[in-house]
């Protein structure tokens, strides 16, 4: 899939080193604000941090999904011609194809490889800035998105990993596991696959940001709760109750009288 070239500039290289090094940052940037959420001491950095992760995923997505809507461009133009990639798209591919030269796919499998987890990183983000406050849309369209991008991430993952290993073509889902021919019945059924699970995944990543924008009032707030005791915002909407604090009696004592 794609139209690699058999000489590969510098600036393939560079480029396929950089969109990885993008996603190994979103990645380690997820995982250091899922530890420090995990606290039970509120950090407001992690509400910073967490909008950075978001904002870069949705300039990564805009990016991501382009390409395929204009392979489903080119397709309904040449729908009996070989799948089409932008020049970028090619230049990036070209340049992870230099792993293995052996293996002309494998450059392509790796670049969508590399998007899809750019995304589900904006994705992991929104679930991370929502997380003291569950109850709030923007909770539950983050959380749909993780899933539905999280097993289209793995799609991806195995058809990586079978060309790396060798298949004679990519086994998945869009290729009904290796079963269907080189040809357009196969190009066909791949780009209009990945370009509507991309254009779903994308919706969902907007409603969740739409979400987001709406309540950001609230997740705000779940920020913003003490560090111990009954916090300030237990769920979004929830309002705290404070018990009333209680003061110990002693026990009557008896004067040396015996007047109690």
């Amino acid at each position: 899939m794609g139209n690699m070239h058999h000489s590969v500039s510098a600036w393939d290289t560079i480029g396929a080193v950089l969109l990885l090094a993008w996603a190994v940052a979103m990645w380690a940037a997820v995982g250091v604000l899922f530890v420090a959420n995990r606290s039970r001491k509120v950090r407001p950095w992690v509400f910073q941090g967490s909008i950075g992760v978001i904002g870069i995923g949705l300039v990564g997505q805009i990016g991501h999904v382009q390409e395929h809507v204009a392979q489903a461009g080119y397709w309904i133009a040449n729908p009996e011609s070989k799948p089409w990639m932008t020049v970028w798209g090619t230049s990036l591919a070209d340049g992870y194809g230099q792993i293995n030269t052996a293996k002309p796919g494998l450059g392509m499998e790796i670049l969508h490889l590399v998007g899809n987890f750019i995304f589900l990183a904006g994705l992991a983000g929104v679930v991370l800035i929502t997380a003291r406050a569950r109850k709030t849309k923007a909770h539950r369209w983050g959380k749909m998105g993780v899933w539905m991008q999280g097993l289209h991430g793995l799609e991806h993952v195995v058809l990586t990993l079978s060309v790396v290993f060798g298949a004679s073509r990519a086994i998945g889902l869009s290729t009904w596991f290796g079963a269907l021919p080189a040809g357009p019945g196969l190009w066909t059924y791949r780009i209009w696959w990945h370009g509507l699970a991309n254009l779903a995944g994308s919706m969902v990543f907007a409603m969740a940001v739409y979400h987001l924008w709406q309540e950001r009032a609230t997740v705000r707030a779940s920020f913003l709760a003490p560090d111990a005791g009954t916090p300030a915002v237990k769920e979004a909407g929830t309002p705290a109750v404070i018990e009333p604090v209680r003061v110990p009696v002693g026990r009557p004592m008896a004067d040396p009288a015996g007047v109690v």
